[in-house]
């Protein structure tokens, strides 16, 4: 079963691991206070480390079965019910996952450590309130698009640079218009079952979770600025890091979207867009 990826958990684990002596591979001795009140299950906890090492944001080892099935695990990684001691609890007696997973050393990886000091830059919101909002594994497979194409270090980067280029693309285009592209992603998700997910999560990116900007596209005409004021908003607004461009960004977002799209809807978005972008939405 597919779990969420939430930018405050992956914040907690780098961090944590990042915490050793810096002599290379060390124990990291997690404990349920590190994630209190982020109602978190322990086979997201597992799921989470699992993606970092899959890719390659950690060194870890380790040992059994991340994704085995225990009825007897409580729910929750409460303090009050389980002493999360990942490191030590692999055929400890007292340990709560003894026969799941034995997580013995760690260390961040040079690409860890930069998306640790991003993060660090810029916390995530919800560090500060609690949960944050979920990015799903089923999301993966079109923000990794977004990420390789766009030369992006993560799928954080990802999701949040293609929110500002669907919003600058809805603000050139009428409602009507920014309605039928989310429509036809919802239709296509009806149509192909296997799909039905991925299509889903991406009409909600295209529609933009922010409840104020999502009400502002739906009562306001269409705006009208030059193909150098979307670049600058996407630069501006997106945060592009460094090593990438907002022209590789747009272009990546651009060719991941138009294989979701029909023929038809590729043809009336291209007709909103201005001078250059209109040339990269083309030829993406």
């Amino acid at each position: 079963m597919p779990i969420a990826l939430r930018d405050d958990v992956m914040y907690i684990l780098l961090n944590k691991i990042h915490q050793g002596d810096g002599s290379g591979k060390h124990s990291v001795d997690f404990q349920a206070t590190d994630f209190t009140g982020r109602n978190l299950t322990i086979s997201d906890f597992l799921g989470h480390l699992d993606y970092l090492e899959q890719k390659q944001y950690i060194d870890a080892e380790f040992s059994g079965n991340a994704y085995a099935n225990q009825e007897d695990v409580p729910d929750l990684v409460d303090e009050e019910e389980v002493d999360f001691r990942v490191a030590n609890t692999f055929g400890a007696p007292d340990g709560p996952l003894p026969h799941l997973i034995k997580f013995k050393k760690a260390q961040l990886t040079a690409k860890g450590e930069k998306m640790l000091e991003r993060m660090e830059k810029n916390p995530p919101n919800d560090m500060e309130k609690g949960p944050s909002t979920p990015i799903a594994t089923k999301d993966t497979p079109f923000l990794e698009k977004v990420m390789l194409r766009g030369e992006l270090e993560d799928i954080f980067d990802a999701r949040d640079l293609t929110t500002i280029v669907y919003r600058t693309m809805r603000d050139l285009m009428t409602t009507e218009a920014s309605k039928a592209v989310e429509a036809e992603l919802h239709s296509e998700a009806e149509e192909n079952a296997s799909n039905k997910r991925l299509q889903e999560e991406i009409a909600k990116l295209w529609h933009d979770d922010n409840p104020i900007v999502a009400w502002l596209s739906d009562i306001r005409p269409p705006l009208k600025f030059d193909a150098d004021t979307f670049i600058f908003r996407i630069e501006k607004e997106g945060g592009v890091p460094r090593g990438t461009s907002a022209e590789k960004v747009i272009d990546a977002v651009f060719s991941a979207t138009k294989e979701e799209l029909s023929e038809d809807k590729i043809s009336q978005v291209g007709e909103f867009l201005p001078g250059k972008i209109k040339d990269m939405w083309e030829a993406a």
